[in-house]
């Protein structure tokens, strides 16, 4: 099924919502999606990843954890392509982002903790970018999820040929009203506003477990038979006409390297504020060294 049309397909076939950390929260937990997304991307040098990166991360979670600041986010890291992780910060506005950054500005401690973190982070690797992207809700299906019980991310990303907008759009349209009768299929759409291409889109998918993969590929029929023979045919056509290009990667959250709000903490605290495991006691009869 993931051979079937391409990239176009095989991103709606696996999406399943985005509720990112700083978004609002609904009732029972559940968390739509925020309407501006900031991403910060670090690709670590060849061995960096893992604890080591986790302990320059950290500085930064206690930074912010001292000064109890108000803006919370969340990590992942990759399972697919390069060794690197996201970090993700909601606002509701351009505008509370702006605020945001000159708040910590002015917290002359904080300001002064996050540099020497960054310092130390730094070290570590070989590139970095941040993207900002907006929330595009036309683009998006059921996108209210339980983000706190997520565990991983199936994050794609879209760059539209340009002059094919229309094209691209009514690829969309088909396979939502195809998504539309399996009710337990949702997805959230972002929209690239700074640092990306002309026109490109970030999809993503959080997964309480890789299990969830093997349904959506087990979905296939059920989606093929909605659309019917035309539509498979027309999507097809629109997909090659559309996109330029797009990636498909896998991401694992990493709550040693979070600051998640307290809502999530309170609703799975074994996994948002894990417990350090305790030194192993020396034995009496182990030998010391000299």
């Amino acid at each position: 099924m993931k051979k079937l049309t391409g990239s176009l397909l095989v991103s709606f076939l696996l999406l399943a919502g985005l509720g990112t950390a700083l978004s609002q929260e609904k009732s029972g937990g559940m968390m739509g999606p925020p309407p501006v997304l900031v991403v910060y991307r670090e690709v670590l040098k060849p061995g960096k990843m893992g604890m080591t990166h986790e302990k320059t991360e950290s500085a930064f979670v206690q930074a912010y954890a001292k000064a109890k600041w108000p803006t919370h986010y969340f990590a992942v890291d990759s399972l697919s392509g390069h060794p690197r992780s996201l970090f993700f910060v909601g606002y509701e506005s351009f505008a509370a982002w702006e605020k945001d950054m000159l708040a910590t500005q002015k917290d002359h401690v904080l300001a002064a903790a996050l540099d020497r973190a960054g310092v130390a982070d730094g070290d570590l690797l070989s590139e970095a970018e941040g993207l900002v992207f907006a929330f595009n809700p036309k683009y998006s299906l059921r996108p209210t999820v339980d983000i706190a019980h997520m565990r991983y991310f199936e994050i794609e990303v879209f760059h539209v040929r340009p002059g094919h907008h229309n094209e691209w759009e009514e690829a969309v349209k088909l396979v939502m009203a195809a998504y539309e009768k399996m009710p337990d299929v949702h997805w959230d759409t972002f929209g690239t506003v700074y640092g990306g291409e002309d026109e490109s889109y970030a999809i993503f998918t959080p997964l309480k477990s890789l299990a969830e993969v093997d349904k959506a590929f087990a979905q296939g029929k059920e989606f093929e038979t909605n659309m019917g023979e035309e539509g498979m045919r027309k999507l097809r056509e629109l997909e090659r006409s559309a996109i330029a290009s797009s990636s498909s990667q896998l991401f694992q959250f990493n709550p040693r390297m979070s600051y998640p709000p307290d809502a999530w903490i309170k609703a799975d605290p074994d996994f948002w504020k894990p417990k350090m495991a305790a030194a192993p006691k020396k034995s009496e009869k182990e030998p010391t060294k000299q």
